[in-house]
């Protein structure tokens, strides 16, 4: 059964349609690469995933429920741009999503914090883009959710952070979840992926595993994909 479920999805934004009839079921136990250029309306399909946004038509279940207060509890949710409270040190954060939710493990958050060498007294304001970056995506990833949605995660670190941040999602999340990483970076994230959607001006254009997409176009996912959506 799929724990994500999409029917007809539509939202428009006064005259833009930000996302056309998008019909879409993920299952658990996989990485999703929701794939596509800036603009194409992944952002607007995780944020309605998330509940930040409400769709004009169509509807949307995670586990069976419509997005809200419920579904929060089995959604880890990585936004696109910060949205951590910038005066609190790093060992607050970890407290503050501890208070929250019920399924973070401190002790994982700490290991990954501490691998990246991230100081743990320094408060959000003073880090860097790059370890802004790093900081969320350890809190988020220390959760044991059944449905991780990642709005570009390795879009504004450096490759080799990038490794680790792949290796980190691929060591770290539940293996009874479903992941969605949003991303306009194929080649970087194209090993971890077993499920790839490409959406394209709100549409969703291809949706296959990457194993089929290898057999059957005899290419890479990032070859696809360069010829999907050439300009």
């Amino acid at each position: 059964m799929a724990i994500i479920e999409i029917n007809n999805l539509t939202k428009e934004f006064g005259s833009l349609t930000a996302l056309d009839c998008v019909a879409l079921k993920l299952e658990k136990g996989q990485i999703v690469g929701l794939l596509g250029p800036n603009g194409s309306g992944k952002t607007t399909l995780i944020k309605i995933l998330n509940g930040l946004l409400t769709p004009t038509a169509g509807n949307v279940t995670i586990d069976g429920m419509a997005p809200g207060v419920e579904t929060k509890k089995i959604v880890a949710y990585l936004p696109d741009r910060n949205a951590l409270p910038d005066y609190m040190t790093t060992d607050k954060l970890i407290g503050l999503y501890e208070d929250f939710f019920t399924d973070f493990n401190r002790a994982k958050a700490e290991q990954m914090i501490d691998d990246l060498g991230i100081d743990r007294n320094q408060v959000l304001k003073k880090m860097s883009k790059g370890t802004k970056e790093k900081l969320q995506l350890c809190l988020v990833m220390a959760r044991e959710a059944e449905v991780y949605l990642l709005d570009e995660p390795i879009g504004g670190v450096d490759p080799a952070t990038r490794d680790y941040i792949l290796r980190t999602i691929i060591s770290n999340y539940n293996q009874d979840a479903v992941v969605l990483i949003s991303t306009h970076l194929i080649a970087d994230i194209e090993s971890v992926l077993d499920d790839v959607v490409f959406i394209k001006e709100g549409r969703v254009v291809l949706h296959k595993t990457a194993e089929e997409i290898r057999e059957e176009k005899g290419e890479s996912v990032d070859q696809l994909f360069r010829e999907v959506f050439r300009c």
